[in-house]
């Protein structure tokens, strides 16, 4: 008898005038919840192993089984809710750091929710997407130049290099090890038919995915995992990642339980061994340092290649951001608090961070006040979960998006929160065979396809009822916002009247 046994949050319910005991559950459960008992002949759970992923209930036959919320709970006590006492008990037990995957689930304000976008009338009318041209393409980069001409009077290219988007969305930074081989190519093949662009993170780059360069985007992060001269130059653009939202001012962690055979070669790291990258870049301890790295990256790559800096939404947000914009970076991405992640302490997740509609609104402002909005674009990511929401990021100062785990949904992930545990029962965030060859890449992609293509018409639909034809006419318009059930401040923050105004 345990005297601190911890019931579990999720309890399986079976239907057993349905269920077949065909033992599909069984074999389909990576967490080990369902077995069959010969002697009662009939199928068994262990609530104690199920983390609520959904894959019994979707492939059950019969629709025998469902996940409930469990409604054992103690005393009530609102200052000691249920999950802090089973923290506590399980640290108590183990002497360790919790750790959590995917985004911050607290129910702190989501800012997307409280914008509403305004519609034109009258005197300004809407436009029809149908059958009026609606410009989606987004070009990322520094927009700082004179413009010249030669001797025959044509305009010179002098601009510096671009990521042309067909569409304001990308893929964001998912590392080969957290997420699986299928998982990767799907968001390769989907970003190659899309014309957008998907991010290694920070794993290196199979060296089956170096096709798919040209919409490729890799990541130099303090472990400097599978970095070198052909991967540099294998790509559209190089991203150093300075911070992530999830766990900022933490370095990256890779159980050595995800270190295959391909991983390890990707990463040029040991077999078994867990890939830690150190919080701090051992090379970057100013803006002049990280002024160095980003003109050593583009020397290496003959400035052929735009630089990427993403940092995580933090207090002093915009004052960072003034500084990469004046170093040289070509691209600034921000990642909020909700952003995803394989594996992070519980504690950094949940109170770690800012929102990033707040980050990339007073990022937007600074960079406009001090002249040098220009210098750099702006990719903003950290929950970004619908159209609706891609639209007021732009309107709040984006030029683009980073998609991740709204893109991971639509491969079939079920957000039960364990990838850290390598037992994704969907075939995402895992390197398990057996496990990975349940994503089927070819269906993957395109589900990505589709979910892109539906929010690039949505897009358009927003836009041309808002008056606007363009990405760049809509990009900081924030008269095209108004804000419900906000404090001034935070009306102050988003630079946004409140509805009715």
């Amino acid at each position: 008898m345990d005297p601190l046994f911890i019931y579990p949050e999720y309890e399986v319910v079976r239907d057993y005038d349905r269920c077949i005991s065909c033992r599909v559950c069984e074999r389909q459960c990576a967490n080990e919840v369902h077995r069959f008992d010969e002697r009662a002949n009939r199928m068994l759970a262990d609530s104690t192993k199920c983390v609520n992923c959904h894959r019994c209930v979707c492939v059950c036959p019969t629709h025998a089984l469902k996940i409930v919320k469990s409604d054992d709970t103690y005393k009530r006590n609102a200052n000691w809710e249920c999950g802090t006492i089973n923290e506590v008990y399980r640290q108590a037990g183990t002497g360790g750091v919790l750790l959590s995957s995917m985004g911050n689930p607290k129910p702190y304000p989501v800012y997307w929710d409280k914008l509403l976008v305004n519609a034109s009338q009258v005197t300004n009318p809407s436009i029809d997407p149908l059958r009026e041209p609606m410009e989606t393409r987004v070009y990322l980069g520094k927009k700082t130049v004179k413009i010249e001409r030669d001797e025959k009077g044509r305009i010179k290219d002098n601009m510096s290099p671009q990521l042309t988007l067909s569409t304001p969305i990308m893929f964001s930074a998912m590392s080969y090890g957290s997420i699986s081989y299928n998982a990767h190519e799907s968001l390769a093949r989907a970003a190659e038919e899309l014309g957008i662009y998907y991010n290694t993170g920070e794993g290196g780059l199979h060296r089956d995915f170096y096709r798919y360069g040209k919409n490729t985007i890799v990541q130099v992060a303090s472990g400097r995992f599978g970095v070198f001269r052909g991967y540099l130059e294998s790509t559209a653009a190089i991203e150093i990642k300075m911070g992530q939202g999830a766990k900022p001012g933490i370095g990256g962690h890779l159980p050595g339980a995800k270190i295959t055979d391909e991983v390890s070669d990707t990463r040029m790291i040991p077999k078994g061994v867990d890939a830690i990258s150190p919080a701090p870049h051992h090379d970057i301890y100013s803006i002049e340092d990280l002024r160095q790295l980003i003109f050593s990256l583009k020397e290496a790559t003959a400035y052929k290649k735009p630089v990427i800096v993403k940092i995580a939404a933090v207090h002093n947000v915009a004052a960072i951001a003034s500084g990469i914009a004046r170093s040289g970076a070509d691209i600034i991405a921000i990642d909020g608090y909700r952003g995803g992640t394989g594996a992070a302490p519980t504690r950094i997740r949940d109170n770690v961070g800012i929102p990033i509609e707040l980050a990339l609104a007073s990022v937007d402002q600074r960079l406009r006040e001090e002249g040098i909005r220009d210098n750099v674009s702006i990719v903003v990511g950290g929950s970004v979960r619908s159209s609706g929401d891609l639209v007021k990021a732009i309107a709040l100062g984006a030029d683009a998006c980073y998609i991740g785990t709204a893109a991971l949904l639509a491969l079939g992930c079920h957000l039960c929160r364990t990838c850290h545990e390598g037992k994704c029962n969907w075939g995402i965030a895992t390197q398990r065979p057996e496990l990975v060859k349940r994503l089927n890449p070819d269906v993957g992609y395109r589900r990505l396809v589709n979910l892109v293509t539906a929010w690039t018409h949505e897009l358009q639909e927003m836009m041309g009822g808002m008056g606007i034809n363009s990405i760049e006419a809509l990009r900081g318009n924030r008269l095209m916002l108004r804000g419900i059930g906000l404090t001034e401040k935070e009306l102050s923050i988003l630079g946004v009247r409140h509805a009715g105004e």
